[in-house]
């Protein structure tokens, strides 16, 4: 196969500050064999693109046992995507990946909120870049419980460094962006419904970022002109005279949209924070719950930002699937990452092309 031009162009962006040559070589190779490769991505299956019978070998040692970081990649990356998209938020989104066996870094049994159910899964939280037309991931955590980080042996075989150590949730979600250290100031979304939300909120607030974070109707807030903390849901029906349709936020269909203004409780001076509150029309109540920072942007635009969740979903589901973001099968922590890395580079390119759901043919 001859070299893929987009490949090689968005290599020397990204791999460019490799150490070696045959690190370069062998990146380009992996993530040219995941765009043009068919079924999993599997080593196996990525080296048969090359045409070279050692490939295999190699591009398994290059992905699991190389010594090349993957945060410097991630980084050229993200830089590369605010290049080539005007990035309008940051998305953290967590995701299980089921796993079938129990060698895979970071497996467990972990609750699914979507399925109602446990399953075998590694857990892992990824940023994307997102706008109107274009979604793809630059960074990536895995989310590893005391199972793994306490037990030495299981250590020690997945290779995993002494610094990371066991964090909730909401900490693993928020060092996903601040880890990064993203030039760009956009948005940063996030579901922390299933975190400690006030905490997420705090903490992505004093990295000077403006914050959209969906929230439980349970959470406790403080309305802007009282003093007692109520939740969230009940100081959004206080405030259901502001209910007004939204048009053009949402594709599938028009929604109402009301808001208030609020403030955390463990703040003590006022917060310019807005709870929103985005239902369907006959209904009630809202469907969704909303807090955020970014008060100075308008209803339709708040709105509208809130659907890159699902987009982000979706797109993990379809092109993430295609370039085998969930398809890695080794055991170690850093062949993880690695694949990661050069599965969201391949991604971005997918994205780049607007190709995104349909299929690459190959370059022979």
């Amino acid at each position: 196969m001859r070299p893929d031009k987009d490949v090689t162009g968005l290599c020397a962006d990204i791999l460019g500050d490799l150490p070696r040559s045959d690190q370069r070589r062998r990146g380009r190779e992996y993530i040219q064999g995941l765009l043009h490769s068919h079924g999993r991505k599997s080593i196996r299956n990525i080296a048969a693109i090359s045409g070279d019978r050692a490939a295999e070998q190699a591009l398994h040692h290059f992905v699991s046992d190389s010594t090349w970081h993957w945060m410097p990649v991630r980084r050229a990356l993200t830089r590369h995507v605010t290049q080539i998209a005007n990035v309008t938020a940051w998305v953290l989104h967590p995701t299980l990946i089921r796993k079938a066996g129990t060698h895979s870094v970071g497996v467990g049994r972990k609750f699914s909120p979507v399925m109602h159910r446990s399953l075998n899964a590694q857990h892992a939280v990824g940023l994307w870049a997102a706008t109107n037309d274009f979604v793809a991931p630059v960074n990536w955590r895995l989310h590893l419980n005391g199972d793994w980080l306490t037990d030495e042996r299981r250590r020690r075989r997945a290779a995993i460094p002494d610094d990371v150590v066991a964090q909730p949730l909401d900490a693993c979600a928020v060092d996903t962006y601040l880890e990064l250290d993203v030039a760009n100031d956009a948005v940063v979304l996030i579901d922390a419904r299933d975190m400690d939300a006030e905490t997420v909120i705090r903490r992505l607030r004093a990295s000077g970022v403006p914050v959209l974070a969906r929230i439980p109707a349970d959470l406790r807030l403080v309305a802007a002109d009282g003093s007692q903390s109520e939740p969230a849901g009940d100081l959004l029906a206080a405030g259901r005279h502001n209910r007004r349709p939204v048009l053009g936020a949402r594709r599938d269909a028009p929604v109402l949209v009301s808001s208030v203004l609020a403030r955390l409780p463990s703040t003590r001076v006022p917060d310019p924070l807005m709870l929103l509150g985005i239902g369907t029309p006959g209904r009630p109540g809202p469907d969704e719950v909303w807090l955020t920072s970014h008060t100075d942007a308008g209803l339709v635009d708040l709105t509208r930002a809130t659907s890159l969740l699902g987009r982000v979903a979706h797109e993990l589901e379809s092109t993430g699937d295609q370039v085998g973001l969930r398809d890695f099968a080794g055991r170690s922590y850093g062949g993880w990452h690695r694949h990661a890395t050069l599965a969201s580079a391949a991604h971005t390119l997918l994205a780049r092309r607007g190709r995104v759901g349909t299929a690459l043919s190959c370059v022979s």
